[in-house]
């Protein structure tokens, strides 16, 4: 479906939004300084039978189809994005004449200076089928949300957002929104500041997923994916925040085994060979991956919230 989902015709707005950011909408071999869709089987998910055999398979097709990617800085931590009618994508779908359209965005924060924000977004055309993990994850409590969201990255990381990082859910007639703060961790805010120096030169690839907790639930699917590719932190653009918004002052507790992999992968994809990085199988390719208010579940094991990647 990942070709299929590109193949089929797209509404202009849907196309505007893809190619209207700063960063290029490239191909996804080649896309220096810009960002791509990539295949779906470079990511390995819970197949049909992994509570039994611990099995996974190639990720496979999408459920939403990719919509474009913002590269954003400000004098503050930039939140809710898709409730400022100013921003391009809120404007867009406040347009979109047929209204059927339901956006998912995923905001991550990244503490530095500038307070920049790398946000991926996705659609989907198609009513939400009821009763679905999708569906179930829409009209949740964040307590489930939480439990569910994984992030899939392939400098080494699996994770469960909800559990590892303050979250903030916005939810919308037609979207939701993920604030994923990075900076919410004194550990995650070191790995990342050091990682911010190399960002120019690596290819990351993303990709998100609401976790199967059931054989019924199985297998799992992907939501979406995105590519990163030697994103320049000058390309940011210039975000004007609201005038009624206020920078949160989010706090969590992040397991550090998460972000030193994370780390670790960083230096490894830079530098091959340099580390010992046994126990840390990569997975991927080689080229690197409510209703507005904060959340956080009760504080769990590094085991809860850090998947590996071989099982």
């Amino acid at each position: 479906m990942t070709d299929a989902l590109e193949a089929e015709p797209s509404p202009d707005w849907i196309e505007k939004i893809k190619s209207g950011g700063a960063v290029p909408h490239l191909e996804p071999d080649n896309c220096p300084n810009g960002w791509a869709s990539p295949e779906g089987d470079i990511f390995m998910v819970r197949g049909p039978d992994y509570l039994s055999s611990r099995v996974k398979i190639p990720g496979g097709d999408y459920l939403l189809k990719p919509l474009g990617f913002d590269w954003l800085k400000s004098s503050s931590k930039i939140s809710e994005v898709l409730n400022d009618p100013n921003s391009r994508v809120r404007r867009a779908i406040d347009a979109d004449p047929v209204n059927k359209h339901f956006v998912w965005a995923f905001n991550l924060q990244v503490p530095c200076k500038d307070n920049h924000s790398a946000i991926l977004y996705f659609v989907s055309t198609e009513p939400t089928p009821e009763d679905s993990l999708m569906d179930r994850f829409l009209k949740g409590d964040d307590a489930f949300r939480n439990s569910r969201l994984k992030l899939i990255a392939n400098i080494q990381a699996i994770c469960l957002i909800g559990r590892a990082i303050s979250c903030k859910y916005i939810i919308g007639e037609n979207f939701i929104e993920v604030d994923i703060d990075i900076g919410s961790s004194m550990v995650a805010n070191a790995i990342v500041h050091l990682a911010f120096g190399y960002i120019t030169t690596l290819t990351v690839d993303l990709a998100f997923l609401i976790e199967s907790q059931a054989e019924s639930e199985l297998p799992e699917r992907l939501l979406g994916a995105v590519r990163i590719s030697d994103l320049q932190p000058d390309s940011a653009s210039l975000y004007e925040l609201p005038s009624e918004e206020q920078a949160g002052d989010m706090q969590s507790s992040l397991p550090s085994r998460l972000w030193k992999s994370i780390g670790e992968g960083f230096s490894q994809l830079l530098h091959p060979g340099s580390q010992d990085t046994a126990g840390m199988p990569v997975e991927g390719n080689g080229n690197g991956n409510h209703q507005g208010k904060d959340s956080k579940t009760e504080e769990s094991s590094d085991e809860d919230d850090f998947e590996d990647a071989e099982n």
